[in-house]
């Protein structure tokens, strides 16, 4: 097995006894990532913000190495799943699209009148992103299908395909069989969720 590093703020495993949020930084991996702006604030509501954030995340997941394979973005949060070559590109990734997002999201609420919102991203506790590594095809269908779908689940419109901000980068079956050649998911590992549940 491929070795996993874990990033967190903390050296203690728990913190007010709960066990405390941490990062995997594992390479050669398909991640699924998601965060949401603080307090639910609709902080991407306008096409100009939204615009920010695209500009961001395609210029940080280039630089980084991350290929997308389906993304979504909401008016308070996004997610997306795809694959990552160096596990320990992935905070310096998310520090370069949540900072320069943050940063220029909060100018436009600022010119709209609006208080600043700090910490931008920071939604519940420390953590201001999420990120699973994922363990195989099944779930990995499962995360991309739910991420595919969000505008849909959210009442943004009736089909995901006139969405503009539900981008596909890769065709599911083309990325699940390029990430089994690359032995890119996290096989052998536990994930409590999907256990005694029936495959779709």
């Amino acid at each position: 097995m491929r070795p996993t590093k874990r990033n967190s703020g903390s050296t203690k495993r728990t913190f007010r006894g709960k066990h405390r949020f941490e990062h995997w930084l594992r390479d050669n991996q398909v991640y699924f990532i998601t965060a949401r702006v603080r307090g639910k604030f609709p902080a991407f509501n306008t096409e100009e913000a939204k615009s920010v954030f695209w500009d961001a995340f395609e210029h940080y997941t280039v630089a980084h190495g991350f290929v997308p394979w389906v993304t979504s973005l909401l008016g308070n949060h996004y997610h997306t799943l795809g694959y990552l070559k160096l596990g320990t590109e992935l905070p310096r990734m998310m520090r370069g699209i949540h900072g320069r997002t943050a940063k220029r999201v909060n100018d436009l609420l600022v010119a709209e009148g609006l208080d600043r919102i700090k910490p931008f991203w920071i939604d519940s506790g420390r953590q201001n992103y999420f990120d699973g590594c994922i363990r195989d095809d099944l779930q990995a269908r499962r995360a991309y299908r739910y991420t595919l779908i969000q505008s849909e689940r959210h009442g943004v419109c009736d089909d995901w395909r006139t969405y503009d901000h539900t981008r596909v980068g890769l065709d599911i079956d083309r990325a699940v069989k390029r990430a089994l050649e690359l032995g890119a998911f996290m096989e052998g590992v536990r994930y409590k969720r999907y256990e005694g549940r029936h495959a779709d």
